[in-house]
């Protein structure tokens, strides 16, 4: 046994130097959140927003600067992590990188632009495909989520736990069409958020317990899921495909498929649901 002690130690002294550079990692990310909330804010409802219909939108300028920012500020501070954004061209690149940064500079630009509060800054420090540290960031809602792995997730500062033993599901929320489905199928059986145009924010409603789920056609991408998906699984809840498994970040190819946010306790019920009303593909 003596001689395993060595070892032991050892072991005990990575875990801890990994969980400090962790915390470190988030309080540069919470940093870096906060400032580039504040460069958002300057375009939020500003006079001069164009969005141009039909066809996919191209990148609006708050997006642009507030990715320029996020990208000096983080991978200047961590050079030898990889990066993905929405808003920056991806390469191979991270894909060799031990430490990856996951970001949507403004998730929910379409609400953004029409003045819509419900947006956020989505990061995410994602390792062996899994997230370890996330921020969430909603400067015009006044509200901030963050995360560690098993450390636990917090809204402003206040410790996220959910209840395991309560199934029950009442709150629900998706995109407007799933929205719509979910009444159509089962009318007057749950109260449904209406549409929250930031898929972020609205995984971080059910963390929080504001919702008891949340679904999502396939099609969203790494930067929409990583950070919330860390602080809903923190806060005791699930992110999963239809088939029950978790997410994996940074592979090659970064669109996911459809997916159930469920509170604490409630996964079982939720893809009960999909599965019987045949809604969710």
């Amino acid at each position: 046994m003596a001689a395993s002690e060595p070892s032991a130690l050892q072991g005990a002294r990575d875990t801890a130097k990994a969980g400090e550079r962790t915390g470190a990692d988030l309080d540069l990310m919470l940093g870096a959140a906060r400032e580039a909330g504040r460069i958002a804010l300057g375009y939020f409802r500003s006079k001069n927003q164009v969005w141009m219909k039909g066809g996919p939108p191209p990148p609006y300028p708050a997006d642009l600067d507030v990715d320029a920012y996020l990208r000096g500020a983080l991978t200047g501070a961590r050079p030898e992590y990889g990066w993905l954004s929405e808003e920056t061209t991806d390469n191979d690149d991270r894909l060799g990188r031990e430490h990856v940064f996951i970001v949507d500079p403004i998730d929910g630009t379409r609400g953004f632009l029409d003045g819509d509060r419900q947006w956020c800054v989505s990061l995410a420090l994602v390792r062996a495909g899994r997230p370890v540290a996330a921020v969430l960031h909603c400067p015009a809602l006044e509200r901030t989520f963050h995360a560690v792995r098993g450390e636990g997730a917090w809204l402003n500062d206040v410790a996220l736990a959910g209840d395991a033993t309560a199934h029950h599901v009442s709150r629900l929320t998706g995109s407007r069409r799933l929205n719509a489905e979910i009444e159509r199928l089962y009318p007057g059986r749950f109260s449904i958020l209406p549409y929250v145009p930031s898929l972020a924010y609205r995984l971080a409603l059910v963390a929080s317990g504001e919702l008891d789920g949340a679904y999502a056609r396939s099609g969203s991408h790494d930067w929409d899921l990583a950070a919330a998906d860390l602080v809903l699984s923190e806060a005791g809840g699930e992110l999963t495909a239809l088939n029950g498994s978790p997410l994996v970040y940074n592979d090659p190819a970064t669109r996911n498929p459809a997916l159930i946010a469920a509170g604490a306790g409630r996964h079982g019920e939720l893809l009960r649901l999909a599965k019987s009303g045949g809604f969710l593909h």
